[in-house]
């Protein structure tokens, strides 16, 4: 059992819930590290076909704990390993640390499977980072969003740097970093950063909807488009690697079926 999310399963679709609402689901190391092991352990699963994340109570995320930035909380502050030198040759242990963390994220973008972050409230620093992480986003109104890090004398290391100009470009990111400007959820829509804006209320019933289209599809051409979409270097050899598994599955044949028979195909990821 984690401490600061629930995941749990509805069929074949995944629902992991940051649950640290009072704190409106501020990150922790703690948190880091569990949803590391999460993702170890999700990452090739093959009955998942695909991921919600979302925040407990009225939050996505408001970015880090800044408790534990400045050496309180419950995992006993960041400045004191910043503050301790590497040994001569060895490692920047401050380095290895934030690698680390980025892990916590990073499985989401590696896993075979899409991901959708249904984002309330605020997504700030750090959750919104987690945000960038998932394939889609859909946001509610009235929700908040920035990469606020240089506020507090930071960068976005999380991921943002890589993923946040992906969705909007290079110069509209730097825009973004360099001003630690909060934007709300029209101009994320506006600017690409969100899939979809929608009513608070609805937020939920929306994203179950299209995680249970996402989940319907068949999952090894999912899985081909999602690598061969994230890595436009080696696209379209990674989409001729992806149709030839295609076609030589039966997730292919029984597609062809059902058209055949005038039904809902069934597939099974071989």
């Amino acid at each position: 059992m984690a401490e600061t999310f629930l995941f749990e399963r509805d069929g074949d679709v995944g629902w992991l819930t940051l649950n640290r609402p009072k704190k409106l689901n501020a990150q922790t190391p703690t948190m880091w590290g569990e949803l590391r092991v999460l993702g170890q352990s999700l990452r090739e699963d093959a009955e998942l076909r695909c991921l919600v994340v979302r925040g407990a109570g009225r939050a996505f995320s408001s970015g880090i704990d800044l408790g534990t930035l400045l050496g309180g909380g419950e995992d006993g502050g960041l400045g004191a390993v910043a503050g301790t030198p590497s040994a001569a040759g060895a490692p920047d242990a401050v380095v290895e640390m934030i690698r680390r963390g980025q892990e916590a994220f990073s499985w989401l973008v590696e896993a075979p499977f899409p991901s959708i972050a249904a984002v309330r409230g605020y997504a700030l620093g750090a959750g919104l980072q987690l945000a960038l992480a998932c394939d889609l986003r859909i946001v509610a109104r009235g929700t908040k969003l920035g990469a606020l890090e240089l506020r507090y004398g930071l960068l976005p290391d999380l991921g943002g740097t890589a993923w946040l100009p992906r969705l909007v470009g290079a110069a509209r990111a730097k825009e973004l970093v360099f001003t630690a400007a909060e934007i709300d959820a029209d101009e994320a829509f506006r600017i690409g950063l969100a899939n979809r804006v929608v009513d608070d209320a609805a937020l939920d019933d929306v994203v179950r909807t299209l995680a249970s289209a996402i989940a319907a599809q068949p999952p090894l051409a999912v899985r081909g488009a999602k690598r061969a979409i994230d890595d436009p270097a080696r696209s379209l050899e990674l989409a001729a690697v992806g149709q030839a598994a295609c076609l030589r599955s039966e997730d292919f044949v029984e597609a062809g079926r059902a058209f055949l028979e005038k039904r809902r195909p069934v597939y099974r990821g071989r």
